[in-house]
C-alpha cells in the first residue's frame, strides 16, 4: 500500500494528516515534497478547484476537482490531464493547507472538527 492510500485510509477514518506529497502534477500548487495538511471532507460540497484526497479507477491522488456533475466528481492534476471521474464516497479529504498556508475557500467543507486539527 503507497502512502497516498495510507493517508486516505487515516482521513477516511477521520483523522487531520500532513504528509509531503512527491511529484509535478499539481505545481505550482503543490510543488514535489512540500507540506500538505489534508482534513476529512463532506464531498457533497466540493467544488471545482478544490484540492481533494480522492480514489479514481483504483488509484488514489491529491488533484483537482474538475468538474462536479450528476452526483459524480471528476478529478484531474495541475496540467491539464483528467484522471476521470469518482464518486462521492471515494473522495475522502480537503487539502486545507500547503505549507502552513491555508488553502482558499474550504470553510464550511471540513467534517469531524476544525481544519488545524
Amino acid at each position: 500500500m503507497g502512502m497516498l492510500e495510507l493517508m486516505a485510509a487515516r482521513v477516511a477514518g477521520g483523522a487531520t494528516v500532513e504528509f509531503r506529497p512527491t511529484g509535478s502534477s499539481m505545481v505550482p500548487l503543490i510543488r514535489s515534497r512540500q507540506l500538505v495538511r489534508v482534513a476529512p471532507v463532506d464531498p457533497a460540497r466540493v467544488e471545482v478547484g478544490d484540492i481533494v484526497l480522492a480514489r479514481v479507477s483504483g488509484t488514489t491522488y491529491l488533484h483537482l476537482v474538475s468538474a462536479v456533475a450528476a452526483g459524480r466528481v471528476q478529478i484531474s492534476n495541475n496540467r491539464g490531464r483528467v484522471n476521470g471521474w469518482t464518486t462521492p464516497a471515494r473522495v475522502f479529504g480537503i487539502c486545507v493547507a500547503v505549507d502552513g498556508l491555508a488553502r482558499p475557500r474550504v470553510a464550511g467543507k471540513v467534517t469531524g472538527g476544525s481544519a488545524g486539527s
